[in-house]
């Protein structure tokens, strides 16, 4: 039986190809890597390539943005200009989706996320993306909440605006057609 979390050989070779372009084109976001020790690390993780394919298929638009020295894995992060088109108008979890009356959103981020085999980019890593140039300046992303502010209903989601980056809450049922989520994956 086969996987369904396994790319065709014509896609992974297609999804190499845009990722190898975007490091070369990006070189800023991963000052010091070599796009050839990616890639190796790619090769050797395949069900990695499907979670990067979901990205791509979804518009994120994903690029390696740092390196753990302590585990060894590449760290990539949802780069499209804007919060992935793919990803939008979504809650953001279950319990925030399920508590609507009305006009239910088909899914929300956190459930997205764990399917894709992501996780949602915390604060300080939204951060650390906006050092890497300008993201969500007409758009907003959803970032992984705290449970303290999670248990109150709450959630968080950051943007780029009148160059400063906002971090701000919502109710976690709301959901907007400018807001998706960005996510990470250690390759």
């Amino acid at each position: 039986m086969a996987n369904k979390k396994e790319l065709t050989p014509a896609q992974r070779e297609e999804l190499i190809k845009t990722l190898n372009a975007r490091f070369e084109k990006n070189k800023s976001r991963h000052q010091g890597l070599e796009w050839s020790e990616v890639q190796a690390r790619l090769q050797a993780n395949p069900e990695k390539l499907w979670s990067l394919y979901q990205m791509e298929i979804t518009g994120g638009e994903p690029d390696v943005v740092g390196f753990d020295k302590k585990t060894g894995e590449y760290i990539f992060f949802d780069c499209a200009p804007e919060s992935p088109k793919g990803r939008r108008s979504v809650c953001y979890d279950r319990e925030g989706l399920e508590s609507r009356k009305e006009h239910k959103p088909e899914n929300n981020a956190l459930d997205m996320a764990a399917a894709m085999g992501l996780e949602l980019l915390t604060e300080e890593q939204y951060r650390h993306l906006q050092k890497l140039g300008e993201f969500d300046a007409k758009t907003s992303s959803w970032v992984k909440t705290p449970s303290e502010i999670r248990k109150l209903g709450g959630a968080l989601f950051g943007d780029y605006r009148y160059g400063h980056v906002f971090i701000y809450h919502n109710g976690a049922q709301s959901y907007y057609a400018a807001r998706a989520f960005r996510g990470s994956l250690r390759v």
